[in-house]
């Protein structure tokens, strides 16, 4: 990808334009992985991404500017993430219906912090798709427990 400017403010117009380098990342993204996956080395299987993946993310990544750059290591999170917890799906979410369970994943990235990636299974073929990935903010009341259940698993 090009060098690119991310804004780092929280305007309306910040955020759309931090979603649309989301969105032109995961294009690129697809032209170089034209499987649309990655193995995982924490499940000892594949992550895939779908239209889901590009949509969830780019909504709430793009809310912050860390979470964006996280969304850049795309790759190494895919690969490395650590499995931190399973979970139900939300009862209300239209867009996780398609998945029986979802899966919390981990990621310390250098310069950017925790990572949290959610992995969805999929009802119909057990497929693992890559749900969402943001950045946990040191505020977050589960960051210590996530980054202390990160480390533990390595």
């Amino acid at each position: 990808m090009e060098n690119i400017i991310i804004p780092q403010g929280n305007t309306n117009e910040e955020v759309k334009a931090r979603e649309q380098v989301i969105y032109q990342f995961y294009k690129q993204w697809k032209l170089a992985n034209p499987t649309q996956r990655k193995y995982n080395l924490s499940l000892k299987d594949y992550i895939n991404i779908r239209q889901i993946s590009i949509i969830e993310t780019a909504e709430h990544a793009a809310k912050t500017y860390l979470s964006t750059l996280a969304v850049l290591q795309l790759d190494a999170i895919l690969t490395n993430a650590q499995k931190v917890a399973v979970v139900r799906t939300k009862i209300r979410s239209r867009n996780q219906n398609q998945f029986e369970k979802m899966i919390v994943m981990g990621y310390q990235c250098v310069g950017i912090g925790a990572i949290k990636m959610i992995v969805g299974i999929k009802r119909s073929n057990k497929e693992k798709v890559q749900y969402c990935i943001t950045h946990l903010d040191v505020d977050d009341l589960l960051y210590t427990d996530f980054c202390h259940a990160i480390q533990t698993k390595k």
